[in-house]
């Protein structure tokens, strides 16, 4: 099973179109979180409504999993804590977002959304702690901001990741975590795009300008994750001790 995982879209058009190009040679894509752009020059519900039709696109020719990111919360819940009700009204259409877990060929999916306070930090908790119990085989969280600490966090001058997702990590231990949110992780001496909590291994594609975006493929059947980015094409194994050292500048 190949899986293509891409982050931090800013509602980047042509990065939208390309994905939706792709999107047939893989069983999976995923994004990581922040579809739309708080700062763009298009209002948020003009925004959803084009990414909206993207997100139908791309998984009328492929699975599609999306979860939320601190630029999606279009409302407030009870708690006044920004939720992103509008992947809510795809989820109703057959999409895999916030809230929701998959089956596929015996890895279990589980879309995290973006925790805004500790109302939507606990229900995301609570979530995680009824997927494992439907994870009978390998476990991937998709969940947008990465932990905090390692690699996948660096913003060049300090860790900036979710301290509550690693203790939620060490807790659960799921096999793979997919994040994004920190763009320029990746592309930092000291930063990566590839690392370890624990047995758990955790990614970060990094944010880049136009098409394609930096993404990550998965290849389960090869045991193997790729990088591709404008800074290069990077591979480790699935089965490697450590995860590779930064080569960001």
């Amino acid at each position: 099973m190949k899986l293509l995982v891409v982050s931090d879209l800013h509602f980047s058009l042509p990065q939208f179109d390309w994905i939706a190009q792709q999107a047939e040679r893989f069983d999976v894509v995923i994004i990581a979180g922040d579809l739309l752009d708080v700062a763009g020059h298009l209002d948020l519900d003009s925004q959803i409504t084009v990414v909206v039709k993207y997100l139908r696109t791309i998984s009328a020719k492929t699975r599609l999993l999306a979860c939320s990111g601190n630029h999606d919360g279009d409302e407030k819940n009870e708690s006044q804590e920004y939720v992103a009700r509008w992947l809510q009204r795809v989820r109703a259409a057959g999409l895999t977002v916030d809230g929701a877990g998959v089956d596929l060929n015996g890895l279990r999916l589980s879309v995290c959304p973006w925790w805004d306070g500790p109302a939507t930090r606990e229900k995301m908790r609570a979530f995680l702690r009824t997927e494992r119990a439907a994870a009978t085989g390998a476990w991937l969280w998709v969940h947008h901001a990465p932990p905090d600490g390692v690699g996948v966090s660096w913003t060049g001058k300090a860790h900036a990741g979710d301290a509550f997702l690693v203790e939620t990590i060490a807790e659960l231990a799921p096999d793979f975590v997919f994040s994004g949110h920190i763009h320029n992780s990746p592309f930092r001496s000291g930063g990566a795009w590839a690392a370890r909590v624990g047995r758990t291994w955790v990614f970060n594609p990094g944010r880049q300008s136009g098409a394609p975006p930096a993404f990550i493929e998965l290849d389960l059947e090869r045991r193997t994750a790729r990088w591709v980015s404008q800074a290069g094409d990077e591979e480790v194994s699935l089965d490697a001790a450590e995860a590779p050292q930064s080569t960001g500048s």
